[in-house]
Parts: C-alpha cells; sequence; structure tokens
C-alpha cells in the first residue's frame, strides 16, 4: 500500500442505506467515518476507528468523501457539499452507471477537488461472505490519487481493480447489469416459480434473480435509465426474444441483418 493512503484519516459518507452501511463496514477499522443521511441517522459506533453521525459540512471536511446516495440524488448532494470542501479532498460515487454522475462532479465540485468515478461491482448479497475475490471499477475523473485508492482497495479490501473510463464502463454495464437486471424482473413477476424439480441452471438462475431481488427501486432505474447505451441493449435483447417467440410459433423465423435494425440496435451489435 502506498504511503500516500496513509494521509487520508477520515472519510466521510453522504447517504446511509444499504450499500453505505456495507461500506462503513468494511471502512471503519482503517479510517475515522463521518456519515450524514438526512432519512436514517446512524447510531455512533467506536469499534475499530470509529463512526459518527454527521452534517454533511462535517462531511464534507474529510479527507476522502463518498456519495452514497441515489444516482438522480448526486447533484443535491454535491450542492450541500461543495462550499465545505477542502482543497486537495477527494470525491468519489459509487452509482451503478458513471457517465451522468461523473459529469456533474466535474462540472459542480471545486476546481482544486480530486474525483474518481467508482462502482463496486457487488451490493450487499453477494458481498455478505465478504469483499475479497469481487470487483469494483474506478474511472478517473479529475487528480491523480486513482492509483494510491487503487492499491488500498486491492491490497487492504482485497477487491479486484478495473481501471477505466466512464464511457467504457456504462456500455459494459448496460449489457452486464441491464440484461441481469431486467430479467430478473421478469422473473419475479412470473412467480410462483418452480422450486422442486429444478435444474443446475434453473438453479443459479434463481440465484441470480434473488442477488437482486432486494435492490432499491431507484437502483434498476439508474441501470436502465440513466444508463445511455441501456436502451440499445434492451432494444436488441426484446427483438431477438421476439425472433424466438415467432421461430417456435411458426417454426421459421430468420434473424433480420443487422442493417435491419433500428439505428441505436445496430451500433450495438456490431460492437
Amino acid at each position: 500500500m502506498s504511503s500516500q493512503i496513509r494521509t487520508i484519516s477520515t472519510i466521510g459518507i453522504m447517504g446511509f442505506g444499504a450499500f453505505g452501511r456495507l461500506m462503513a463496514r468494511h471502512l471503519q477499522p482503517h479510517f475515522a467515518l463521518r456519515v450524514c443521511d438526512s432519512e436514517k441517522a446512524p447510531a455512533v459506533d467506536t469499534s475499530g476507528k470509529g463512526l459518527q453521525p454527521a452534517t454533511a459540512a462535517e462531511v464534507a471536511a474529510c479527507d476522502l468523501v463518498i456519495l452514497a446516495v441515489p444516482v438522480p440524488a448526486i447533484p443535491e448532494a454535491i450542492a450541500a457539499l461543495r462550499p465545505h470542501l477542502k482543497a486537495g479532498a477527494i470525491v468519489l460515487d459509487v452509482g451503478s452507471v458513471k457517465i451522468g454522475p461523473a459529469r456533474a462532479m466535474k462540472a459542480a465540485l471545486p476546481d482544486d477537488v480530486e474525483i474518481i468515478g467508482t462502482h463496486p461491482l457487488f451490493g450487499p448479497q453477494s458481498a455478505r461472505n465478504g469483499l475479497a475475490g469481487l470487483k469494483i471499477a474506478l474511472c478517473p475523473i479529475r487528480g491523480r490519487s486513482t492509483p494510491r485508492v487503487a492499491a488500498f482497495l486491492r491490497h487492504v479490501l482485497k477487491l479486484k481493480v478495473i481501471v477505466t473510463t466512464a464511457d467504457a464502463h456504462d456500455r459494459e454495464v448496460a449489457m452486464v447489469q441491464g440484461l441481469t437486471h431486467l430479467i430478473a424482473k421478469i422473473l419475479v413477476r412470473m412467480e410462483p416459480l418452480p422450486r422442486t424439480m429444478t435444474t443446475a441452471s434453473f438453479d443459479l438462475l434463481m440465484q441470480a434473480t434473488e442477488m437482486v431481488r432486494y435492490d432499491a427501486p431507484n437502483v434498476f432505474m439508474a441501470i436502465e435509465r440513466a444508463n445511455p447505451h441501456a436502451k440499445a441493449v434492451r432494444d436488441r435483447f426484446f427483438a431477438l426474444a421476439d425472433e424466438m417467440r415467432l421461430f417456435l410459433e411458426n417454426g421459421h423465423a430468420e434473424a433480420p441483418p443487422v442493417s435491419a435494425l433500428p439505428h441505436e440496435v445496430a451500433e450495438v451489435a456490431q460492437a
């Protein structure tokens, strides 16, 4: 771990939902935490380096500030923090999409603040047995702190770190999370589903569904609506599903050439 990471002694967290609490549990042994949440103020916790409820100003005074709020609430959180951030502070978000939050942070945060977009590619369900081996994406936006943050995540929290751009992230996640959450939502609406005479592949499908079933509704909406690449993936998926339906009903159907697909779907098919 770089010696520079030791200069971060306090971390402020805006938002204390399920993911904010997950982060706090794993960060508290290493840093003093200050947490602000408008709806659920955390209790004082003196284990590890300690966790204290805080105002937005107190969170902003920390060395590193994490925006653990829903994607649509990021501008409001930035507005509350901006007057109180100190020069050289690092601000990062943990949203499921990166292009929009990156643009909002870069436009609204002071020029002397460093910015990193992050997306932990896991949630409370998939992290229930620990963080080791799970993945996190880092998108450098402004400043040079990404390497030292990555070093801490790799060597201390044992995460697999992927450094990428906001656009490259959203392109991949549009399919990786977009399809997973979409299929899970549809399967949940088809309940009751078989639980006895199941195959290994069906059990895995159910396991994937359970991992996202209880995500907050704003997570699903961010994945499907805030990601500018998600609609093309959905359109392609539904177009191919409809081709399969026609094939099964009529016994003959050929996939249309890419040129016959809607423009945005063709772009994804060619990517």
